[in-house]
């Protein structure tokens, strides 16, 4: 991140790096960072349109977005169609299991404790919002978000297995969408084959993940 000339916006810049396991794994993907501003900036324009608030408000080049300046709610909304990932480990769900209703989940960003799943309660004593309607808000805007990207990624031949959003709060105490919207933040599997389309390439070995956010990328300019 870095300060733009209008002390109400930022600069993001997307870099190459990729993570896994909250930072156990790591390495870098030449390319990545572009490919990850890329889809970012066409799905939350996407996004607004359907009257979602974001804090993106242009594209600047081929890495870095111009953004409004918020201050991060440190909350991960996690939402899942599908079992797969941690939901599985957790509750022993087979991986691919159809879930019947879409699952709302918080995790407090804190590395430290390897951001940890939380409940309002825990939401309320960390004080991580003034509220509990703000967390109502985060819960209204996840499953809006998510109607809106099942269909929009069915279009384009994926099944959107779950993600993560962040939101924060503008100047006027608004809570917008923020961070980012990528394969890094998202489970995608392809409708026909099944193959993953995500990070999960990366966190298990499975294939070229820069090959796989290219071939997304390239799905949602043709469905623009």
């Amino acid at each position: 991140m870095y300060k733009a000339q209008n002390p109400d916006e930022v600069i993001c810049e997307f870099k190459d790096s990729l993570t896994a396991f909250n930072g156990v794994k790591a390495a870098s993907e030449s390319g990545k960072g572009e490919l990850n501003c890329a889809i970012t900036t066409l799905i939350f324009e996407a996004l607004q349109k359907e009257g979602i608030p974001t804090h993106l408000i242009k594209q600047i080049d081929n890495t870095k977005l111009l953004v409004k300046k918020v201050d991060i709610i440190p909350i991960e909304v996690v939402l899942r169609n599908i079992a797969a990932g941690s939901l599985s480990k957790r509750l022993g769900l087979k991986e691919g299991k159809k879930l019947p209703f879409t699952i709302i989940e918080f995790y407090y960003k804190n590395d430290e404790l390897n951001d940890p799943l939380i409940n309002d309660d825990h939401a309320m004593i960390l004080n991580l919002v003034d509220n509990r309607k703000e967390l109502d808000i985060l819960r209204e805007y996840g499953r809006k978000i998510n109607e809106f990207l099942t269909g929009f990624f069915d279009k384009i031949g994926l099944i959107l297995v779950d993600f993560k959003v962040e939101f924060g709060k503008d100047k006027n105490g608004n809570i917008i969408l923020a961070d980012e919207i990528t394969p890094d933040s998202c489970r995608l599997w392809d409708k026909k084959t099944g193959k993953k389309m995500d990070k999960d390439l990366f966190r298990f070995d499975l294939g070229d993940i820069k090959e796989a956010y290219s071939e997304i990328l390239e799905r949602l300019k043709e469905a623009k």
